[in-house]
């Protein structure tokens, strides 16, 4: 895997002619056709305002040119405040040089500064994942991304189906950089149609081999057809509860010593699994891969059914004389602490 990076800046002065932006407009569409009329319908966009939760001072927007991202730049906008661009092309489609330009000449016709940063990645079949780890390493701590309730829908029955428990499902999202997180992905077509913008289309999620796509684009479906409600609403509103309890569930699990085994049978199993599961990820710096099957694993050791188990990335926990310890298993499947 190689994985490099570029980066361009153009400042809000820098020009860029009128048939260059409608060229980039016209490739944007399916048809090219639509008009380009700004500012959008005050009313529209003064109602999603009011869901928006854009943090304070000069803002940093991920767009990519889809609807989501774009239209968080038109509310932006809208709302006056003061923004950079950036843009990240990941360089493994025909077409992305397009959004980059389609992207930048946004930038250009509204007079705010725009970076580009362009990623050499290879394919692998784990593209997704890395693609979304390079992109953050070269955008700025504080950008704000256009994820919505959609995404957060999907990203619940990902989580769920994925064994990734209460932390997984609770979906918990920082608010203050997904600024449209209350906003719906038909809110944010309707704001890029209102602003006379027709997005770019990436091809790419349409790819029903992504688990992502398939979520989107048929199991959501195959949920509303079957109980016929809109599921999006409703995941949501599950995703709040289960992060509620969860709140709950780890302030009892701080004051738990995660490496007594007496303490953890004798405290309610969801608040001994959410102990284990901090102290694992703290202790092996992965905050991502302790799922509920390696929960059950060590749940094990602590149920006395087994002395030892592989947790993540090559690390083991023991148990002896009532304790656990926390230690990496060297090549030759030796554990050293």
């Amino acid at each position: 895997m190689v994985a490099r990076s570029s980066s361009t800046r153009r400042g809000p002065s820098q020009p860029t002619s009128r048939r260059s932006l409608r060229s980039a407009i016209h490739r944007s569409g399916s048809n090219g056709s639509a008009p380009r009329r700004l500012p959008p319908d005050p009313m529209t966009i003064a109602e999603l305002l009011g869901r928006c939760s854009f943090p304070d001072g000069h803002l940093q927007l991920g767009v990519s040119g889809g609807a989501d991202s774009v239209a968080m730049a038109v509310l932006a906008r809208a709302a006056g405040r003061s923004f950079t661009i950036w843009h990240v092309d990941h360089g493994v489609r025909p077409g992305s040089a397009d959004d980059a330009a389609f992207v930048g000449d946004l930038a250009t016709e509204w007079g705010v500064p725009f970076e580009y940063r362009r990623l050499d990645l290879d394919p692998s079949p784990n593209f997704e994942a890395m693609a979304r780890r390079h992109r953050y390493d070269v955008l700025p701590a504080d950008v704000c991304v256009a994820h919505t309730v959609n995404d957060r829908a999907e990203t619940v029955l990902l989580n769920l189906f994925r064994g990734a428990g209460l932390t997984g499902t609770a979906a918990r999202m920082d608010r203050a950089h997904r600024p449209i997180l209350h906003l719906t992905r038909a809110d944010t077509v309707a704001v890029c149609t209102e602003a006379g913008v027709v997005p770019r289309h990436d091809p790419t999620n349409d790819d029903m081999a992504m688990t992502r796509n398939a979520v989107r684009h048929r199991l959501l479906g195959e949920i509303a057809e079957v109980f016929e409600v809109d599921p999006i609403p409703l995941l949501n509103r599950h995703a709040d509860l289960v992060a509620d309890a969860l709140a709950l569930i780890e302030t009892a699990a701080a004051e738990l010593d995660p490496t007594d085994v007496h303490a953890l049978r004798s405290a309610p199993r969801a608040v001994a699994s959410e102990a284990l599961r901090a102290w694992i990820q703290r202790e092996s710096g992965d905050p991502y891969r302790v799922d509920t099957a390696t929960i059950e694993r060590v749940w094990q050791v602590v149920a006395c059914e087994r002395r030892a188990a592989e947790t993540v990335g090559g690390h083991r926990v023991t148990r002896s004389k009532g304790r656990l310890s926390f230690s990496v298993t060297s090549a030759h499947g030796q554990a050293r602490n």
